[in-house]
């Protein structure tokens, strides 16, 4: 079956950077439209960037000017490069492969930004 894997979370000061990576497997990624996720304790889960099979980007407003999202269709991998990272970023962030009417979700890596 589909599996979408995140990697690169941990533990960072405010106004570190962090880069996250999804490898997908058993895919055609290359039609997937691309997207992270995240969730912090006792919210929904909210959109952070989307990147289209034809590449093209949107973030969500806390996103924008800081994350950067970038996808590799020969490796079949999205990444999210978080700089300038703020406490309120802490979550468990999440990748979704989306091409309607299929979607899959990754199992999440936590992100804390803490002193």
């Amino acid at each position: 079956q589909v599996q979408l894997v995140e990697s690169g979370g941990g533990l960072v000061q405010p106004g570190g950077s962090l880069r996250l990576s999804c490898a997908a497997s058993r895919i055609a990624f290359s039609i997937y439209a691309m997207q992270w996720y995240r969730q912090a304790p006792g919210k929904q889960r909210e959109l952070v960037a989307t990147i289209t099979s034809g590449g093209s980007t949107n973030y969500t407003d806390s996103a924008k000017g800081r994350f950067t999202i970038s996808r590799d269709n020969a490796k079949k991998t999205v990444d999210l490069q978080m700089n300038s990272l703020k406490p309120e970023d802490t979550a468990v962030y999440y990748c979704k492969a989306w091409y309607h009417p299929l979607s899959y979700w990754g199992q999440g890596t936590q992100v804390t930004v803490s002193s």
